[in-house]
């Protein structure tokens, strides 16, 4: 795949969903931003890492913010061109081409606009190759690539520039502006040299979710009948293992806005079993995933919850009391089995007084 045109933009946000184990935001609106415009402006040149110049331009683009929010605060239709434009001015160069924060959720799909509207690739992979809450959790940050200087957009067109010593405390900026400009803004940050790039990205993200959206479509229908296809696409990836761990009914579900990220849980209850249940602990996306006192997936492995008899993902912002679901868990990249990355990305950087166990050494 040399290019995203507007008639792979749903098996994108299929896709997107399900690698956002939750978050991400929700692609609908984006979704829609992008078919009108790639129909407006023609498709997007996508370019894998290492057909970069190692001293091209590349910009990162995407939204930062509370998932909830973005069901009420609508983007507009040129807020990823504007930010990506506003950025160039600041920095006084133009961008080459276009990166993704995270492939997960709506994100997905926002550098595909900036790039559109600025006429310019976009690369090919992400910093994430899922969906995570903050900004440390990159693997552009994890390489060492520099978080700002960075430009946030917000709704009213208003624009704050940030300049910090670290990736903790823009993390922490950051936020503080989303939750302060309604909950929701459009980033560019992260920007790096194409050589730079090469080392810190997850690479080939962009077209992998094309195809995992085109699984999910071909094969939507009873979640008991897509194990077998999603094993076929994964485990060949860098992803790896694919494991159901439940199926049953939402019985609980609570989470509040706190600090601009959406905190809580959710309970589930076996159908046929009411004494059996698993527990979802949430920040922005599916964290933990508990049977009692045993844990049986967590962060960095992706816990995915799906409708239960059509098999599409959902985001944690539309898990409602009583729906029927099933919750598979996927292996992560081996970047973030490293040293480096667990630091900042395992259960007890989100407060969780646990190791992480991968998902294959945990018996099922």
């Amino acid at each position: 795949m040399n290019r995203i045109e507007a008639h792979h933009i749903d098996d994108l946000a299929l896709g997107s969903v399900f690698l956002a184990t939750g978050g991400g935001g929700d692609p609908h609106l984006n979704r829609i931003i992008a078919i009108e415009t790639l129909k407006a402006r023609g498709p997007v040149e996508i370019l894998l890492p290492e057909e970069l110049d190692d001293d091209a331009f590349v910009v990162p683009v995407g939204s930062v913010g509370a998932p909830t929010v973005s069901l009420e605060l609508l983007p507009s239709m040129d807020e990823p061109r504007r930010t990506l434009e506003a950025f160039e001015k600041q920095v006084g160069r133009r961008a080459d081409a276009v990166a993704s924060f995270e492939i997960g959720g709506g994100n997905s799909l926002v550098p595909l606009v900036a790039a559109a509207g600025r006429g310019i690739p976009v690369v090919n992979g992400d910093g994430m190759g899922r969906a995570y809450p903050e900004a440390q959790m990159m693997t552009y940050a994890i390489s060492g690539v520099r978080p700002t200087p960075a430009l946030a957009f917000d709704y009213a067109g208003n624009t704050a520039l940030f300049s910090t010593q670290s990736t903790e405390v823009y993390e922490y900026h950051i936020r503080s502006f989303a939750a302060a400009a309604g909950g929701m803004i459009t980033v560019a940050e992260h920007a790096m040299s194409g050589a730079q790039l090469k080392q810190a990205v997850i690479p080939g993200t962009l077209s992998f979710t094309v195809e995992l959206g085109q699984v999910l479509r071909e094969n939507r229908g009873p979640a008991a009948d897509i194990l077998d296809p999603l094993k076929a696409i994964f485990e060949p990836s860098i992803y790896g293992e694919v494991r159901h761990l439940f199926s049953g009914k939402v019985i609980d579900k609570s989470t509040r806005i706190i600090g601009g990220y959406d905190i809580g849980e959710a309970t589930l209850e076996d159908f046929d079993d009411p004494g059996q249940t698993l527990c979802l602990n949430i920040k922005n996306e599916y964290l933990l995933a508990r049977t009692g006192d045993r844990v049986v997936a967590s962060v960095p492995d992706l816990i995915v919850t799906v409708d239960h008899e059509t098999s599409t993902p959902i985001n944690c912002e539309r898990l409602r009391y009583g729906q029927r679901v099933t919750v598979f868990a996927v292996g992560c990249p081996d970047f973030y089995r490293s040293p480096e990355a667990l630091r900042v990305v395992s259960p007890r950087s989100f407060g969780f007084d646990l190791d992480y166990v991968p998902l294959e050494d945990i018996e099922s």
